[in-house]
C-alpha cells in the first residue's frame, strides 16, 4: 500500500493563509444542473406591457415576437404597409384602459407563462394630459399585490404578475420625442424597465432613422429619462461584452411587425412586408431592429429584466411604501461582522465624541474667556470713573485751597500798611518838633 504524502503547513503559514484551493471533485458542480432542472420544472414568468397610440402596430410586434397567435389582431388588410388603428372620430373620446392576454409557450420542453399587458386608448384623446397616470396606477397596484402576498403568513403560492418590460412605441415622426413621449417616460422610468421602441421603421429612410435616433437619445438625456440598456461585468467573456455593446448602440430599437410570409426575389419565403419596390424583412438587421430586440428581450436579458424589477425598481417601491406607512428599518441588522470594521468605526465614533466634547470645551472656555473680558472691562471702567471722580475733587480742593489763601494773604498787606503809618506818624512830630524848635 502506498502512502501518500501530505505536505505540512507551519503555523505562521497556515494562520497568515485566507483561501484554500482544492481540485478535487466534490459533486456541488452540478448545482446549475439542478436549478436548470427546477426551472424547466417550474416553468417561467414574463409580464410584458406594450403602450402606444392606436395603429402603431403593437399588437402585430408582440405575434412576430413569439411567432403566435399571443395578442389577438383585428382581421382588416394590412394594405401597402400593413397598418390598422381606429379613426380620429372614434379616438377621440377613448380613455386609457388596461387590458391582459395570458398564454403558455413552450419551446424546446421549456415552458414561458407570458402575461401581454396593452393600453388601447392611450394617446388617442384630444387631452393626453393624465394618459401616462393609468398606466403609472396599474404597475404600482401590481407591486401593491406583490407585497401583500409577501406579508402573508404562508407564502408558498405567491403570484408574480409584475411587468418586467414595457415597449414604448414612438410615432415615426422624424423629428424628436413629443410631450406626451417625454411626460409618459418621466413618470414612467422608475417604476419599470423601459424600453423606447421606434414604429413602422419601414417609414423611415436609414438616414432619416439614424437622425431620429440621436434626436430621441439627446432628449431623453435631457430630462434624465433611464431606460434599461445590457450591462457587463467581469464575469462576461468578450463575445457577450460585444453583444451587449452592439444591443446598446441600437436603442432606441427601429423594428417591423409582421405575421406574413412574402416571398423575396430569390423564391424564398420570409415574415416581412411586400412593397412594389421590393421585400422589407423583419428578421434581417440591415433593415432594421427587430433581431437586436429579440435577443435582448428574450433570448440573453430575460432573467436580468427579471432581476431588475425585483432587486431595483420593487425594492424601491416597497421602501418608499413602508416608509410612508411608518416603518423604519434597522440596516445595521443586516450587516456582517467584522472585527477589524467593528474596531475602525468605534475608533471613528470615539473620534467624533472627542471632536465633539473639544468643540464644546472650546465653546465654553471662549464663553469664560469673554465673561472675563467683559467682567475687566467694567471693572477698569469703574476705576477710571473713580479716578475721574477723585481728580475732580482733588482739583476742587486745589481750588477752595488757592482762594483760601488768597484771602489770607489780603489782610495781611493792610494790616502792614496799617502799622507803617502810625510809626511815620510817631517819626513826623519829631521832626517836627526839631524844626519847630523844641530841642
Amino acid at each position: 500500500m502506498r502512502s501518500a504524502s501530505i505536505p505540512v503547513q507551519s503555523p505562521a503559514a497556515s494562520a497568515g493563509a485566507t483561501k484554500k484551493k482544492m481540485n478535487g471533485y466534490v459533486g456541488f458542480s452540478n448545482y446549475p444542473n439542478q436549478e436548470h432542472r427546477r426551472s424547466v420544472k417550474r416553468g417561467f414568468n414574463f409580464t410584458l406591457m406594450v403602450v402606444g397610440e392606436s395603429g402603431l402596430g403593437k399588437s402585430t410586434l408582440v405575434n412576430t415576437l413569439f411567432e403566435s397567435k399571443v395578442y389577438p389582431t383585428k382581421d382588416s388588410d394590412d394594405g401597402a404597409a400593413g397598418h390598422t388603428g381606429t379613426s380620429s372620430g372614434e379616438a377621440g373620446s377613448r380613455a386609457v384602459e388596461i387590458t391582459s392576454v395570458s398564454a403558455d409557450i413552450l419551446e424546446n420542453g421549456v415552458k414561458l407563462r407570458l402575461s401581454v399587458v396593452d393600453t388601447p386608448g392611450f394617446g388617442d384623446s384630444i387631452n393626453n394630459e393624465d394618459s401616462w397616470r393609468p398606466v403609472l396606477e396599474n404597475i404600482e397596484s401590481r407591486f401593491d399585490a406583490y407585497l401583500a402576498q409577501e406579508n402573508r403568513v404562508n407564502r408558498s403560492k405567491i403570484v408574480d404578475n409584475r411587468v418586467n418590460a414595457l415597449l414604448y412605441f414612438i410615432k415615426p415622426t422624424g423629428h424628436a420625442l413629443r410631450a406626451i413621449d417625454i411626460e409618459f417616460m418621466k413618470h414612467l422610468h422608475t417604476r419599470v424597465n423601459l424600453i423606447p421602441v421606434i414604429a413602422k421603421a419601414d417609414t423611415l429612410t436609414p438616414r432619416e432613422v439614424e437622425l431620429f435616433k440621436a434626436r430621441i437619445l439627446a432628449d431623453i438625456n435631457y430630462h434624465g429619462i433611464h431606460t434599461f440598456k445590457p450591462v457587463s461585468d467581469q464575469y462576461d467573456d468578450p463575445e457577450t461584452v460585444a453583444d451587449n455593446k452592439t444591443i446598446a448602440a441600437k436603442i432606441p430599437f427601429a423594428v417591423i411587425g409582421s405575421e406574413k410570409l412574402v416571398r423575396r426575389a430569390d423564391g424564398q419565403m420570409v415574415r416581412g412586408r411586400q412593397y412594389p419596390w421590393g421585400v422589407i424583412e423583419v428578421e434581417n438587421e440591415a433593415h432594421n431592429d427587430f433581431v437586436s430586440l429579440r435577443q435582448m428581450l428574450l433570448r440573453t436579458h430575460m432573467e436580468e429584466l427579471r432581476d431588475e424589477t425585483d432587486v431595483s425598481l420593487y425594492e424601491s417601491y416597497r421602501t418608499q411604501k413602508l416608509l410612508a406607512l411608518g416603518h423604519v428599518q434597522d440596516n445595521s441588522v443586516f450587516r456582517e461582522f467584522n472585527p477589524r470594521m467593528q474596531q475602525e468605526e468605534e475608533e471613528r465614533l470615539h473620534a467624533a465624541k472627542m471632536s465633539k466634547l473639544e468643540a464644546e470645551m472650546s465653546a465654553v472656555f471662549r464663553q469664560k474667556v469673554q465673561e472675563k473680558e467683559g467682567k475687566l472691562k467694567q471693572s477698569e471702567e469703574e476705576l477710571y470713573s473713580r479716578h475721574q471722580q477723585m481728580k475732580s475733587v482733588l482739583e476742587k480742593q486745589r481750588r477752595d485751597l488757592d482762594e483760601k489763601r488768597t484771602r489770607l494773604a489780603q489782610p495781611d498787606v493792610v494790616h502792614t500798611h496799617s502799622s507803617a503809618h502810625p510809626e511815620h506818624a510817631q517819626r513826623m512830630p519829631s521832626k517836627d518838633k526839631k524844626k519847630r524848635g523844641f530841642f
